[in-house]
């Protein structure tokens, strides 16, 4: 079949209500919450392990989204504990309830860069932006406004909306077996979205857990953040990509993080490829004339970008802008404000 004739296929139109599930494979129930946000959910999988349930992922710490986990529990969940809780990476719509799940008894499972990221994330309480973050989005070329109004206000911390995580964990690495709902899952890991991400693989049919790491009709977001702030996130996502390639079948039925359940795998890791090598190419372009992160979003996006979106649009800008530049494809020098500007060789 060539790639004109391969189609992504989604075998449920809709998702389940909040609270409510749906059962996607056996033993395998899907379960949808809220996040407060313009991705306004995160997909959550319970195993069924006979006498308690495996989670994989469980949603943010917030009144709405702890309200929907309580709902499942009593309702589609119930008459079993939840013994375990797998995270496929450290992001607070995927650890946000692990920590409260914890508490309950259950076992934590992740990559180790996953839970110290989510830790030292979780422990960096901020009232105000610290220098070097401030200096970051100056070198990002943030505006004026955006600038004033960081400096203002409280920035977003891991705290306001995870769940106390435990101290200790179980880790989980790559090429690690997984008995889970009746399974053997391989464990695949990934980068670019988050470090050291988790995909699971099943060895008894063609169930994928893919988290954010392969999701249907967006892409998740690659940024460069003040923690790192000359990482290569899009190099780490293309490899990512490319190294799963080898292994994706047609009849691969996908659990993504975000969106609904698909079959067509090998197409849609073309796709997530195709988009960032095509957006490379465009800012490439663009930057015969001399620009800032910030001055690149149409390129990127090939849309206006809203204020809601600003943050996560910059970061991502910045990783672009900064590939380019690792790649040898573009200059970079510092303009008078304290932006880094990037320019065609």
């Amino acid at each position: 079949m060539n790639v004109a004739q391969r189609v992504i296929r989604y075998p449920f139109d809709a998702p389940p209500e909040h609270g409510e599930a749906t059962e996607v494979a056996d033993g395998v129930l899907w379960l949808r919450l809220p996040l407060p946000m313009a991705l306004d959910h995160v997909n959550v999988y319970a195993l069924d392990d006979g006498d308690s349930w495996m989670l994989i992922d469980t949603g943010l710490d917030w009144k709405k989204g702890r309200a929907a986990m309580e709902a499942a529990l009593g309702g589609p969940l119930s008459g079993k504990p939840v013994s375990r809780v797998l995270v496929t990476h450290h992001h607070p719509d995927h650890i946000g309830l692990a920590g409260w799940f914890v508490g309950q008894g259950a076992e934590l499972l992740t990559t180790r860069t996953a839970y110290l990221m989510a830790r030292m994330l979780a422990l960096d309480v901020q009232e105000r932006p610290v220098a070097e973050a401030m200096e970051f989005y100056r070198a990002s070329g943030a505006s004026k406004k955006d600038l004033a109004k960081r400096a203002e206000a409280r920035p977003f911390n891991f705290a306001d909306v995870i769940a106390s995580l435990p101290l200790g964990y179980t880790r989980i690495q790559d090429g690690e077996v997984v008995l889970a709902g009746g399974r053997k899952w391989t464990v695949r890991i990934g980068h670019g979205h988050a470090p050291e991400h988790a995909t699971l693989w099943s060895q008894d049919d063609d169930l994928v857990l893919g988290g954010d790491q392969l999701l249907p009709s967006i892409s998740p977001n690659l940024g460069v953040y003040p923690t790192e702030p000359e990482a290569d996130p899009v190099a780490d996502w293309l490899a990512s990509c490319r190294a799963f390639q080898p292994m994706a079948r047609e009849e691969h039925y996908v659990l993504p993080g975000h969106k609904l359940p698909f079959v067509g795998l090998p197409t849609r890791l073309e796709q997530l490829i195709e988009n960032h090598v095509s957006a490379l190419d465009r800012l490439e372009a663009h930057l015969v004339a001399p620009s800032s992160a910030a001055e690149c979003f149409m390129p990127i996006f090939k849309r206006e970008i809203r204020e809601a979106e600003y943050g996560l649009a910059l970061v991502e800008a910045v990783a672009h802008c900064v590939h380019l530049w690792r790649q040898g494809r573009v200059s970079r020098y510092r303009r008078e404000d304290g932006a880094w500007v990037y320019a065609q060789m």
